[in-house]
């Protein structure tokens, strides 16, 4: 399927302006972006992956992680492949960096109002963009969820936030939540391990959050490279100022890709990060990667009642009152 790249500025000599994402690429006539799966051609730009879908999945929503958005639902999740970062500790690195690695862009055709209609006929209540980047496949993503919405579904990206205010603008009034990776607080660790930069990302959680859309904030903890207590704490009171109900998932890391080297996160270097979190008054803090642990649990920011109980990507138990505390009728903030 051939579509257009959105958000492309035609420059003199055939070269284009993409200002779909903080690299703002300027490409050549015949070649691609950071991302490798936009291209201009002849002096315009066009999205290589538009309807070449090559993950389609029913998942839970607590997988993506999404804690306070129709907890127990499932969401249809769906991805291309491509990525305009280049983690070096991506678990999905095989199809992320599929077209920089092999030069190939692989997937099975499926348009939109395709996607909208599997996702109505599993019964699911929302489509997640996830598993790369949504970003990059941007064209998709706005016009599935524009269908979906239409039909009563909500649209949610699971993303690195790596876009530009005119993207956010774009799809805000499509996109309903956003569970943003913040992978450090330190622009040197998004240079030297992602290929980005840092400034971008934090722009973009706060644009998110002027626009009304839910977010919720995933930090994978990779000791020694990004779990400096001081580090924590400049991150924890930033996300505190973006709003203190926004939900913080502290994730343990496993060797993945380029850092088979390193171990999986401890259990105490987990914990002593979610301590930080709550001191900063963050009202939702999560241990991420650790089944079983008291700290993927919700609890009631005003009387400390447990509100969901959960095991990994299950959720054993609800105490709500739709949205509501059944102890002392506190509302919990989120999609409910």
């Amino acid at each position: 399927m051939i579509r257009e790249a959105m958000l492309q500025e035609r420059l003199p000599e055939n070269k284009i302006r993409c200002n779909l994402c903080g690299h703002r690429c300027l490409i050549n006539d015949g070649k691609k972006g950071v991302c490798g799966v936009r291209q201009n051609k002849g002096g315009a730009l066009y999205s290589l992956v538009y309807g070449k879908l090559i993950a389609e999945n029913i998942d839970p929503i607590e997988k993506k992680p999404f804690f306070h958005v129709y907890p127990t639902s499932k969401s249809y999740s769906v991805a291309t492949v491509g990525c305009n970062f280049t983690c070096e500790f991506c678990q999905n690195h095989n199809i992320s960096q599929m077209p920089r690695q092999s030069q190939l862009i692989e997937g099975d055709d499926a348009a939109p109002a395709e996607i909208v209609a599997r996702a109505e006929k599993s019964g699911c209540r929302s489509i997640s963009y996830t598993y790369t980047e949504p970003t990059v496949y941007f064209e998709l993503a706005y016009d599935t969820a524009k269908i979906a919405r239409a039909r009563g579904l909500k649209n949610m990206f699971v993303t690195n936030g790596f876009m530009t205010p005119a993207a956010i603008e774009t799809i805000a009034p499509y996109l309903d939540a956003a569970n943003v990776d913040l992978k450090s607080f330190r622009d040197e660790f998004y240079r030297k391990y992602c290929g980005a930069k840092l400034p971008p990302v934090l722009d973009s959680l706060k644009k998110m959050k002027e626009m009304g859309i839910w977010v919720e904030i995933t930090t994978l903890l990779i000791p020694p490279l990004n779990d400096g207590a001081a580090e924590l704490r400049e991150m924890a009171e930033f996300i505190a100022s973006l709003g203190k109900e926004t939900p913080w998932h502290i994730s343990r890391f496993h060797p993945q890709f380029k850092m088979l080297n390193l171990p999986s996160t401890p259990l105490r270097s987990l914990q002593s990060a979610c301590e930080i979190g709550r001191q900063a008054d963050i009202k939702y803090v999560y241990c991420g990667n650790v089944p079983g642990d008291d700290g993927e649990n919700t609890y009631c920011a005003n009387c400390g009642n447990k509100l969901i109980e959960r095991y990994g990507f299950s959720v054993l138990s609800i105490n709500l009152d739709g949205n509501k505390c059944k102890c002392c009728g506190t509302i919990l903030e989120g999609i409910f």
